[in-house]
């Protein structure tokens, strides 16, 4: 991860390796914030493997805030998906 900005309530995030799928994802959880004025990405061109991530907040909240928040809760939501998933394959494998 590299970050570009002229001051920390704007930034703009360069994820290396990733696509849609993160961005999108976590694209949703930062605008969940309601310090949250503005979250969007782009990929730069079909064939690099990586995406601008820009964040603007309100305020005085710098903008790696609520994007190491939208990754945590990234983490959590996807963990409990996980979890959910082995048990149900669990449940499923037993009464068989």
């Amino acid at each position: 991860v590299q970050a570009d900005g002229t001051d920390g309530n704007c930034v703009t995030f360069v994820l290396h390796d990733e696509d849609h799928t993160l961005g999108n994802s976590l694209r949703y959880m930062v605008m969940k914030n309601p310090d949250v004025e503005f979250c969007g990405y782009c990929i730069t061109h079909p064939s690099e493997s990586k995406i601008n991530f820009r964040i603007q907040t309100r305020g005085a909240l710098p903008a790696v805030e609520p994007f190491r928040k939208g990754l945590n809760d990234l983490m959590g939501v996807c963990q409990h998906v996980l979890n959910t998933f082995e048990r149900s394959m669990k449940e499923f494998r037993a009464r068989r």
